[in-house]
């Protein structure tokens, strides 16, 4: 039954997302639906306790729909074998770019919160 509760609730969310993506357009519909979800299990208009383990079996078996985009992959050999070197270096550089990023970031909203307190 919670499985019912958690589809039900995760598509009012896309449809809302859908809404809001047709009246203001920019973010794709999918990422809004994602906020309006995440806002609503935050103010507990949800209960987090019904959804938790369809959300469970939902990330166990993610691996599914990653399957299909590595097998794509393979339709670009060619493309890869030519650039791959730097593919992978933009890739590691971008994630490392972002994570450095991310916590300086933090400890700067840290550092601000402790002064304040």
């Amino acid at each position: 039954m919670n499985a019912f509760y958690t589809i039900a609730f995760i598509f009012s969310c896309l449809l809302c997302g859908h809404a809001i993506h047709y009246t203001l357009g920019g973010l794709p519909a999918s990422l809004y639906g994602m906020v309006i979800f995440t806002l609503m299990l935050h103010f507990k208009l949800c209960d987090a306790n019904r959804v938790t383990t369809s959300i469970k079996w939902g990330i166990k078996n993610m691996g599914v729909c990653f399957v299909p985009a590595g097998v794509g992959i393979i339709n670009h050999y060619q493309l890869i074998k030519t650039h791959g070197v730097m593919l992978v270096t933009i890739t590691f550089f971008s994630t490392f770019l972002l994570l450095t990023f991310v916590g300086v970031l933090f400890q700067h909203l840290e550092n601000k919160s402790d002064s304040t307190h």
